[in-house]
């Protein structure tokens, strides 16, 4: 891949002062009165609607989303969409439903949650498992692919010093706190945008002057569908007994109907609904402001296919018509996971720059929301119950800003030379690996608490660890220990000697099964635990300008469904 020109430097060092320079300036308003820790932390009442929206969508959006979403267009297509669309109904339901019971009960943090709800001893367990979780899976995956994906963009880079450059730009956005990251996700998410549109555009247009139909994007996109039609179904079939080994992959990634059913919903409402890093954005701001701002997360969401998924769709045309040749891996084959940057190498000077800016927005804005989340979680749930009680607002802030920097120094020590072999089973995998564990669990434990007054804080403990241990035994022993086809599953082989069942399938299982033991358990209480929350029909009521907007985003999601079925 060539090596950036000048003026591709350029446009990324304008983007970047543009950032900072925005970001101090939002700094130094705030600093003229003192900042305490609902300020730092959740940048309490000064959010925007389309501050909070730009925010999630740009912690949301990763290198992850770049390169792993694009290799599964790649090698999948259309389907893989279903991530990103089934996404907006979720932020829907975390919308109207979630954040009320939330902002009612003056919820800071998801270990407070559980606190207010349960127990000190769910809320202790589950804060260090998302501390955990947070900087050495989530902070470390974001710092590698981020890394990996610019260093294959700018050509010769140092990967190390790349990985130094964005730990610091993500510091300086963090340290500022909440408000901070907030309003410069809305310039992030702005340049993410224009920079995957740009990338996809060309994208297109690549395919329509292989074909020969001249410079025309409509052209390119219609001779995707036309030379790929299965990767624009968003249902895969069940694959025969004689299928291929490519067919059973697709279908173990993306298990057609079922997975409808079953683990797509647990994914999206435990991301959007149950986790620290997203709702943190939306706690500090009242209901009517955060419930816009989710909403218009949710339409952004359902363009975001169009920028992390279709040039890798691109790409997979480009490739069998014979374009691409030279983007091989050694043995021969294209690596899926080469897609995106595949594209990127035939931008034109100028745009590459643009496109480099964008990538970096997404993983300076990931790094610095989840910087934050681990910051809010140690310093409120940890820090100030456990280690010093008695300290003041200006101590707390300064706690949670040590914290940010040990975080992200773990971060780069554990990515330096790749300990937790993120390279080796790939980024998206590798967070859906030890994030998917354990979401059953958390997941039965939040929506049991909210809506069942019965729920007991022992069933919480004991939800944690069923859907912890029925998510390894499904995904790992079930097929040995029960058989490939069962009343419940059906395995498939996985390429590897062993039958596999769809994860998403996995998942919606042990969710059940955590649910039931969580009921079952509950039964056994008082009719109604002593810490229920408080919950009226008013409260989950909707403005008709609210309304307007849940209307507009299923509409253009039926007509996505209708056209791509």
């Amino acid at each position: 891949m060539n090596k950036l020109a000048l003026i591709d430097y350029v446009i990324f060092i304008i983007y970047f002062l543009v950032v900072a320079s925005y970001g101090y300036w939002i700094y130094r308003r705030k600093k003229k009165t003192s900042m305490d820790t609902k300020d730092f932390f959740l940048a309490e009442g000064s959010l925007t609607w389309w501050a909070i929206g730009a925010s999630l969508i740009a912690s949301n959006i990763s290198a992850e989303q770049f390169i792993g979403m694009s290799g599964n267009g790649f090698s999948v297509g259309v389907a893989v969409a279903a991530y990103e669309w089934i996404a907006a109904i979720a932020l829907i339901i975390v919308a109207v439903w979630f954040m009320p019971v939330y902002l009612k009960n003056k919820i800071f943090t998801m270990p407070q949650f559980l606190k207010t709800r349960y127990n000190e001893t769910v809320s202790l367990i589950m804060a260090i498992f998302w501390l955990f979780l947070y900087v050495f899976v989530n902070l470390t995956s974001i710092l590698f692919l981020g890394a990996l994906a610019i260093n294959s963009l700018v050509g010769h880079g140092n990967f190390h010093l790349i990985m130094i450059g964005l730990s610091v730009f993500a510091l300086l956005i963090t340290l500022g706190g909440m408000k901070v990251i907030g309003y410069t996700d809305v310039i992030q998410v702005a340049v993410l945008i224009i920079g995957g549109l740009a990338t996809t555009y060309l994208a297109l247009t690549m395919v329509s002057e292989h074909f020969g139909l001249g410079s025309n994007v409509l052209a390119g996109f219609q001779a995707l569908m036309k030379d790929s039609p299965d990767h624009f179904k968003m249902i895969m079939q069940k694959p025969a007994a004689d299928a291929p080994q490519h067919e059973i992959n697709k279908y173990l990634m993306l298990p057609g109907l079922s997975m409808y059913l079953a683990g797509q919903w647990i994914v999206n409402l435990n991301y959007w609904g149950c986790n620290q890093y997203i709702t943190q954005r939306a706690l500090g701001a009242n209901l009517q402001t955060a419930r816009n701002g989710i909403l218009f997360a949710g339409l952004l969401k359902l363009m975001m296919p169009v920028i992390v998924m279709l040039p890798g769709i691109a790409a997979f045309v480009l490739y069998r018509n014979g374009a691409l040749q030279n983007e091989m891996a050694p043995g021969g084959h294209f690596n899926a996971d080469n897609a995106y940057s595949a594209i990127l190498g035939f931008l034109p000077t100028g745009l590459k720059g643009l496109s480099l800016a964008a990538l970096t927005a997404a993983i300076v804005a990931s790094l610095a929301g989840k910087a934050n989340s681990i910051s809010t979680i140690f310093t409120l749930d940890i820090y100030k119950k456990y280690v010093r009680k008695e300290a003041n607002e200006k101590q707390l802030v300064w706690t949670g800003r040590l914290v940010i920097v040990a975080a992200m120094l773990l971060a780069i020590l554990f990515t330096w030379n790749d300990l937790l072999g993120i390279g080796g089973e790939g980024g998206f995998t590798f967070i859906q690996k030890y994030t998917g564990f354990i979401s059953p669990g958390v997941f039965a434990m939040f929506l049991l608490g909210m809506f069942w007054k019965r729920t007991t804080g022992a069933a919480a403990v004991a939800g944690i660890i069923t859907g912890f241990v029925l998510s390894v035994v499904f995904n790992n022993y079930a097929p040995q220990w029960f058989g490939n086809e069962t009343l419940l599953y059906t395995a498939f082989p996985n390429g590897k000697g062993k039958y596999e069942i769809p994860f998403l399938i996995c998942m919606g299982w042990a969710f059940f099964f955590t649910v039931l033991v969580m009921v079952l358990m509950s039964l056994a209480g008082p009719k109604v635990n002593p810490k229920a929350f408080e919950l009226d029909a008013s409260m989950f009521r909707v403005k008709p300008a609210t309304m307007v907007l849940i209307v507009i985003t299923l509409l253009i999601l039926s007509a996505l469904y209708v056209r791509f079925w």
